[in-house]
């Protein structure tokens, strides 16, 4: 099975040595410091069940890569739309293409069968790019639960004792091209199940990083460290009550215990991507992740105040470093 990731971050370098040692020929697309990395050594990751290497092809040219039986996109939100075009040399007739990110998705209510089914979310997709360039009918949804960070070009340590990436149709419904990308992830260490309702998933990621991701931002330290604190422990609570009532008036009934949610993030000492992001000097996913769930919010009528300060103060710290700027 011909796979290539677009995108070779932390996130997707990993996918694609999962991919590659459960026998895919994986490829990927990157650019600079990795793109020479991943050229020169491949990819090494350093997990709890294994260390191991993989080599895949790699090109900052999608075209140079060809049509691929899957393709895997796991781009930061804000740039999506600059790599949408790149993403139609790696299609042939029936490839399906994974969107892996946080936040809310640019496809989030199509084929969604209800009252707002097709509503386009233009801040997360500027233009219809993506949807002009993949189109709804090839886009399947992916939610990843991966600690991962790069500590050097192409070498990736995972913190979690066991990753996993989620798929799932719009519609609830997958082909055979998604299960086989699944059998590759599962026999190359990752677990990968296909769910019916992909947007549950994406919530039962979203309502921790709500409120997480924030108050790291804020604070400058990981989740054990920041949650030490009692009035930050307490916000972290708040704000994910507050994402759990957001998704619920978005017709998404989560089954989620706020209290052992946020003990277990207490047990970790790992940085969400976006302190990652800020500490790096590079843009931060501000809007799929923190600024669209909230306008969501208001339009299913939910009150935020917690994650609206949570959420305002991280987007004036950001701002103020030059790392966001907000969507026309």
């Amino acid at each position: 099975m011909r796979v290539c990731v677009f995108g070779a971050g932390a996130i997707g370098g990993h996918l694609a040595a999962r991919l590659a040692r459960g026998g895919a020929e994986v490829s990927v697309v990157a650019r600079g410091a990795t793109l020479a990395a991943i050229r020169e050594r491949g990819i090494t990751v350093v997990a709890r069940d294994a260390t191991f290497e993989a080599r895949p092809a790699a090109s900052d040219d999608p075209a140079a890569l060809g049509p691929q039986d899957a393709v895997v996109v796991t781009v930061k939100g804000h740039q999506l739309a600059g790599v949408a075009a790149g993403i139609a040399p790696l299609r042939r007739a029936g490839t399906p293409v994974a969107f892996v990110m946080n936040g809310i998705p640019w496809w989030y209510f199509d084929r969604h069968g209800g009252p707002l089914d097709g509503t386009a979310l233009p801040a997360i997709d500027p233009g219809g790019a993506v949807r002009a360039a993949v189109g709804v009918e090839r886009t399947v949804g992916g939610v990843v639960y991966s600690a991962c960070t790069i500590t050097a070009p192409g070498r990736i340590e995972v913190e979690n004792e066991r990753s996993r990436v989620v798929f799932g149709g719009l519609d609830g419904t997958v082909g055979e091209p998604v299960r086989a990308l699944a059998a590759a992830l599962e026999a190359g260490g990752m677990g990968a199940p296909i769910v019916p309702d992909i947007r549950r998933e994406v919530w039962a990621k979203l309502v921790s990083n709500l409120s997480n991701g924030p108050l790291c931002l804020l604070s400058r330290q990981g989740l054990a460290a920041t949650l030490r604190d009692p009035a930050a422990l307490e916000a972290a609570r708040a704000g994910l009550e507050e994402g759990v009532a957001i998704a619920r008036g978005l017709g998404i009934a989560l089954d989620v215990d706020p209290a052992a949610r946020v003990a277990a993030s207490r047990s970790t000492a790992h940085k969400p991507s976006i302190l990652q992001d800020m500490e790096a000097g590079k843009p931060i996913e501000m809007e799929a992740m923190l600024v669209q769930p909230l306008a969501l919010a208001r339009m299913a009528g939910v009150p935020t105040p917690v994650l609206d300060l949570l959420v305002g103060l991280a987007r004036s710290a950001a701002e103020a470093t030059g790392q966001y700027r907000p969507a026309a």
